[in-house]
């Protein structure tokens, strides 16, 4: 990727704080990333990478955030994490052989679905409840399957783990995001892998933007953990209803193309 002016350059440092600051408590932070990194100029693929880059830093802040916050014990959560890591990397190795207008189509009616479901069910707090699947079946069936969805298309695989951990494991709001987290990171860590070995990604500016997003997920994850709930639910139906807006109004959203405007 060749030089971009300074003031793109810092436009994107800007992007990758409110990103992370965003994505440590409701995911979607890609939502601000990757169409700043398109209209710096970067190709759809070489922006994808340099997401997956700048987005590790960012998982990873949050991560540790919540494990010394006492939400997420990581030793017990290596074969969950190990598992979202395979999937993605399956998953972006796919991506060449499997039509992303697929999961383009169906993905803003999801999005709307899951902020209904945060917005509309009662009682829905940091407490844990009843889960519906055991921690094995849960790791070894829904965590590799969002794990693969990231690294194929990615937008909104914060949501789907978050629903997953609420609704299926019985998680409460905290320790859900928490969860989400490590596990998202992994997922990263697995998609990454495979976007740096066929080398499209912008180092320079993928490593400042990560340190931007480092700190912007240290500040969304602490404010977290001080509000719980009270701030996880109300900006994750906001997040998930702004990315499904946001598919949803590109021209060539799969939708648009087959009603025809």
């Amino acid at each position: 990727m060749q030089d971009i002016p300074t003031y793109f350059l810092l436009a994107l440092i800007l992007a990758a704080f409110a990103a992370g600051f965003v994505d440590s408590i409701a995911g979607g932070g890609g939502l601000i990333t990757i169409p700043a990194l398109l209209i710096a100029g970067f190709p759809p693929v070489a922006a994808l990478g340099t997401n997956k880059l700048q987005g590790l830093f960012g998982s990873a802040s949050a991560t540790i955030a919540y494990a010394r916050g006492g939400h997420v014990d990581l030793r017990t959560q290596g074969g969950a994490a190990l598992l979202s890591a395979l999937g993605a990397a399956v998953g972006a190795l796919a991506a060449t052989y499997v039509p992303g207008e697929l999961f383009g189509a169906v993905l803003p009616f999801l999005l709307i679905a899951i902020a209904l479901y945060f917005a509309l069910k009662p009682n829905m707090g940091d407490i844990d409840r009843a889960r519906r699947l055991s921690p094995f079946l849960f790791s070894a069936t829904l965590v590799p399957l969002i794990g693969f969805y990231d690294g194929l298309f990615g937008p909104g695989t914060g949501s789907f783990f978050m629903l997953g951990f609420v609704s299926l494991a019985g998680y409460g709001m905290l320790k859900a995001t928490a969860h989400t987290k490590l596990l998202n990171f992994a997922s990263n860590v697995g998609a990454f892998a495979v976007f740096a070995s066929v080398g499209v990604i912008a180092w320079k500016i993928g490593l400042m933007m990560g340190v931007a997003q480092f700190l912007g997920a240290q500040v969304g994850s602490r404010l977290a953990m001080r509000s719980g709930s009270r701030i996880i639910k109300p900006l994750l139906v906001i997040t998930c209803a702004a990315l499904a807006v946001k598919l949803m109004s590109d021209p060539a959203h799969p939708i648009r193309i087959w009603l025809g405007f």
